[in-house]
């Protein structure tokens, strides 16, 4: 099985859960890890899962996780698993917004087949913003996620 993960990042927190993640469901086959910048369309090989995922600003996508997923419109990824993630601050989705579950929706308008639902991660507040880390324990959370979502793709069934 291979599995494709785009990510984009700002502080590099969303880069270290995208590797966790790969770390994870390496365990049912192939990965790929690809920063946005780096992913090119149409994708070389076709995977059985991709996943993408970036930080939560302004209760949104980031700008380059936006234009990624926008850009999957127009390169056939109808039927592909999908599943997205994001990076943000605990607390509720309707204060906080999500990058992942308005990525989870473009995926879908794109033809995407979603495997599990969107998955958050989540920042320590406090200090300057590119000093602010991951929350303890998200990075082992990150790698058991990617295990399970890989798993439930390998088999080809849905949540």
């Amino acid at each position: 099985m291979l599995t494709v993960i785009v990510y984009d990042t700002k502080f590099g927190n969303t880069a270290k859960i995208a590797q966790a993640i790969g770390r994870g469901a390496g365990t049912a086959g192939s990965v790929r890890v690809f920063d946005t910048a780096e992913a090119s369309l149409p994708l070389a090989e076709r995977p059985d899962l991709l996943l993408v995922g970036g930080p939560t600003q302004k209760r949104t996508m980031s700008p380059g996780l936006r234009g990624f997923v926008d850009s999957l419109a127009g390169h056939g990824i109808s039927g592909f698993a999908t599943v997205s993630f994001d990076t943000r601050y605990r607390g509720s989705t309707w204060l906080m917004g999500s990058a992942a579950a308005a990525a989870a929706k473009q995926l879908g308008k794109a033809g995407g087949r979603p495997v599990a639902p969107p998955e958050s991660f989540f920042i320590a507040r406090g200090g300057q913003l590119e000093r602010q880390g991951l929350e303890p324990g998200e990075l082992e959370r990150a790698e058991a996620w990617g295990r399970s979502v890989a798993a439930v793709a390998s088999r080809g069934t849905e949540p």
